[in-house]
């Protein structure tokens, strides 16, 4: 799973913008040691206090950023207790590394060691030495880069804030990062207390994940730094957690505390947006409770559905399809030459960029696992799908003609490939299977191999079985008595609609 996918999933169960530092500095160890005593070397209080922190925060937080140079200012101890850091951290939520690395020379070693050897998520970066410095980084697809843009130190302002505040060096360096890496894999940090920097670096990076540092000089400022930091969706921000706080009796109860406020204050900027019209509602699974825990299950495969009641995610993604009008009813003709009392169109989909994004997620999810070097969509309605995955995943896309022209290049394929590899086939819904059929052809004759078909949903009438007997996997996010149940649950139905539909 990617950095970038773990990090959302992260903030939506547990309901956090909120990240912990890591790092045991002499003095507040000092302090933490005075009401937890244990005695011990230095090393040692700082494993307590590490593992003591992380157990506190783990369900109120959404990643932890440990300072690398802290840890290397130990020697080889430091390393070893880096280590440790990564295997107390729970694997569900990232660990972003502030390394603040900025040579070129020691580059691909170091995203090596950093990305593979010590598993980090996610890595800060200095960006004067420019693209070259992130490349050997992003080399790493499921992991991130972080670009340091704005530092609050007072020192900094002269070099940041020049030639001067209409056209600022950190803007500047907003705009060139932006250029790198997609916002899956490239986030901002942005070091200030003022409402107005971060407000100039959301107004140039409105798609951007930005973390925040050196908020909690100016508590009071926390309302005004969300409203200046937050997206148009009123996420993409994250906040530290404050040192003084992580030396604290009961650091269970105070993150809680400060997570719960800082969602009220998030949830009044979205209300807020919502009723000027200045932007699309934000999506996050409700809290969790015993009956509808946040942690989603897998999307469908070879048919076999999970209770959508259990899945907050898809249960918020079908209401979502729903309402926006991508089920109809009436007369409809299929691509198979079937007539349903219903149609499902999810072309509607690419215009709500929030939703597309979420069915992006959960497609991704259900090619985790799968071994494929191309993604191949069928033409037309997978083509938009197609194309969001090969982007978030990293991996090239292909797709097979519908027709041949009888100019230009007369290809079957369009894309780049080699005989021999293989292609995951992507579709939006799966009815009879004669499109998805159709297309593998096309794609086998040219010398590629086919074993997975991936579609939205599967609309459970043979094709999963049709596809299987001629030798290929099928996998769904959704079928269609799974949509039924859900919207029967929800009340979006009257019993005349429910009726046209298949049931679960």
């Amino acid at each position: 799973m990617s950095c970038f996918v773990t990090l959302t999933d992260a903030i939506a169960s547990r309901q956090s913008l909120l990240i912990t530092g890591l790092d045991p500095n002499p003095e507040m160890l000092q302090s933490w040691a005075r009401s937890h005593p244990g005695g011990g070397s230095f090393l040692s209080q700082a494993r307590r206090w590490i593992k003591a922190v992380i157990e506190a925060t783990s369900d109120h937080v959404c990643a932890y950023k440990p300072s690398l140079g802290f840890y290397q200012s130990l020697g080889p101890i430091g390393l070893e207790l880096l280590h440790e850091v990564r295997s107390l951290v729970p694997g569900d939520l990232p660990l972003i590394l502030d390394a603040k690395h900025g040579d070129l020379n020691s580059s691909s070693a170091l995203a090596q060691y950093l990305f593979r050897d010590l598993g980090v998520d996610a890595v800060t970066l200095s960006p004067l030495a420019g693209q070259d410095i992130a490349a050997p980084f992003l080399l790493y697809g499921d992991k991130a880069v972080v670009l340091t843009c704005h530092s609050s130190n007072p020192g900094a302002r002269v070099v940041q804030h020049h030639p001067d505040e209409s056209n600022p060096l950190y803007l500047a360096i907003v705009r060139e990062c932006q250029r790198w890496a997609t916002p899956e894999q490239l986030l901002l940090e942005v070091g200030t207390s003022d409402p107005e920097v971060l407000e100039r670096v959301r107004r140039e990076a409105p798609e951007r994940f930005l973390i925040l540092r050196s908020l909690w000089g100016k508590e009071e400022r926390l309302e005004a730094m969300l409203e200046a930091g937050l997206s148009a969706s009123a996420d993409g921000l994250l906040l530290p957690v404050p040192q003084n706080l992580l030396v604290e009796d009961d650091i269970a109860a105070l993150t809680k505390g400060l997570k719960l406020q800082i969602e009220a204050m998030r949830q009044q900027v979205a209300d807020s947006r919502v009723e000027n019209g200045d932007s699309c509602a934000l999506w996050l699974p409700p809290p969790s409770t015993p009956e509808a825990p946040t942690k989603g299950q897998k999307g469908v495969t070879d048919g076999a559905s999970p209770n959508a009641a259990e899945d907050d995610s898809l249960h918020g993604l079908i209401l979502d399809l729903f309402d926006l009008g991508c089920l109809l009813f009436g007369r409809y003709v299929q691509a198979s030459g079937a007539v349903f009392p219903y149609y499902i169109d999810l072309r509607r989909i690419i215009s709500d960029p929030n939703l597309f994004h979420r069915v992006l997620h959960a497609y991704a999810e259900r090619l985790e696992g799968l071994r494929f070097d191309r993604i191949a969509g069928i033409p037309y309605g997978a083509l938009p799908t197609a194309t969001g995955l090969s982007l978030l995943l990293h991996r090239p896309l292909i797709y097979p003609r519908k027709e041949v022209k009888a100019h230009g290049a007369r290809r079957l394929i369009e894309g780049d490939f080699s005989e021999g590899e293989t292609a995951v086939v992507v579709d939006d819904i799966l009815i009879s299977g004669g499109s998805v059929l159709e297309g593998i052809v096309k794609l086998e004759s040219s010398g590629l191999k086919v074993s997975d078909v991936v579609v939205f949903i599967d609309h459970g009438s043979g094709a999963r079985r049709r596809l299987a007997e001629a030798g290929y996997r099928s996998h769904a996010v959704l079928t269609i008595g799974q949509i039924t149940e859900v919207l029967q649950k929800a009340g979006r139905l009257d019993a005349q609609q429910a009726a046209l539909l298949p049931s679960a």
